[in-house]
């Protein structure tokens, strides 16, 4: 029989809003279609009403997970509009930042994705092992979330060399960490039977639908800001981008762990050669300058932009924030036609979704 199963816009297996609407044959999923807009904010209209400090509070609460991303894509592009050009130590503190947070990202959407299918002794074991990043974040910035270490023209904190130290040594523990982690992730049966086969995206198909991001690598295409437009000194460090043909969820639970690995060996680079000098320019408040710039970050689901507009004064005229869930988004539908009902909510999530983002 054919039914119309709604999943949403509240749903124990997503932390946000988000509405699906299943066709169904029986337990199989012949279509479907996704809703958004449950979460709107407003943030870019009232980041017309605010000068670039306060721009950069707020544009940092339009995801808690990858808050250092809207930041730093923000402080970009107001710099590019300014000329300003960043000390290079303020940079590598960017970097570090940035893959701290990434870290921080994957290992808590791993954590998720295994609740969702049920394997609650790994979502806790996953999620105990995130702490050591967030302690580490926390002795960064003084915050687990919302972290504030991006001021116009560098970073707001410098790191001493007793806490590069213990980056470094957290980062050994780190890969220890997820060894151990790779091994029950890619040898449990559990993992692989929710997640082999599962909502397959074909490479040709992310291309059409413009997926970005783990998404986007997890299905053959070989995309990541940092390599193809190094900012931030990124053109500095040696990394792989990992990518997978497979397309289904457990490539996307393998490309995050491998990019995991990939972020321990930025940080140790960074850490290791971080140049002498300052961190910023000052504090002075900056005024936007006439003109208008586009900036790219590879935050941790993907490539997300920001386009500030300036008209000479304290203000934004127009801030533009493209994040990657919105590109991705569109491609559940895709995902979800011939699975069924019960692996709905891992599909779904398997983007890795930020719809506090999306709705922004």
């Amino acid at each position: 029989m054919s039914y119309i199963v709604p999943i949403g816009p509240y749903h124990p297996a997503l932390e946000e809003p988000i509405h699906a609407k299943l066709y169904t044959e029986g337990e199989v999923i012949k279509d479907a279609e996704v809703f958004v807009g449950y979460n709107h904010r407003g943030i870019e209209k009232l980041a017309t009403e605010r000068n670039a400090i306060q721009t950069l509070v707020l544009v940092e609460r339009v995801c808690g997970i990858c808050s250092h991303s809207h930041a730093l894509t923000y402080a970009m592009a107001v710099e590019a509009i300014n000329g300003v050009e960043v000390p290079k130590r303020g940079e590598y503190i960017r970097v570090i930042t940035a893959e701290l947070e990434r870290l921080h990202s994957h290992l808590l959407w791993a954590g998720i994705a295994c609740h969702i299918i049920g394997h609650d002794s790994l979502f806790m074991h996953i999620w105990d092992e995130r702490e050591l990043v967030m302690d580490l974040l926390e002795k960064l910035s003084g915050n687990r979330v919302n972290y504030a270490m991006v001021t116009i023209g560098g970073s707001r904190r410098d790191i001493d060399d007793d806490l590069r130290r213990e980056i470094l040594d957290s980062c050994v523990k780190l890969k220890t960490i997820l060894d151990r982690i790779a091994v029950i992730a890619t040898t449990d049966k559990t993992v692989a039977m929710r997640t082999k086969g599962v909502g397959v995206l074909p490479k040709a198909d992310a291309l059409r639908l413009g997926a970005v991001g783990p998404h986007a690598r997890a299905s053959g295409v070989d995309i990541d800001v940092r390599r193809d437009a190094p900012y931030c000194s990124y053109g500095d460090f040696d990394f792989d981008i990992p990518v997978v043909d497979d397309g289904d969820v457990f490539a996307r639970v393998l490309v995050r762990v491998l990019e995991c690995y990939e972020s321990i060996k930025i940080l140790q680079q960074a850490l290791e050669n971080l140049p002498e000098g300052p961190i910023n320019l000052g504090t002075k408040l900056p005024k936007i300058k006439e003109g208008q710039a586009v900036a790219r970050h590879e935050a941790p689901r993907g490539q997300l932009s920001h386009m500030v507009v300036g008209n000479g004064g304290l203000n934004n005229q127009r801030v533009s924030v493209h994040v990657p869930s919105f590109k991705n988004t569109p491609t559940i539908p895709f995902m979800l036609r011939g699975n069924t009902v019960a692996d709905a909510g891992l599909i779904i999530a398997s983007i890795d979704p930020c719809f506090s983002c999306l709705d922004r």
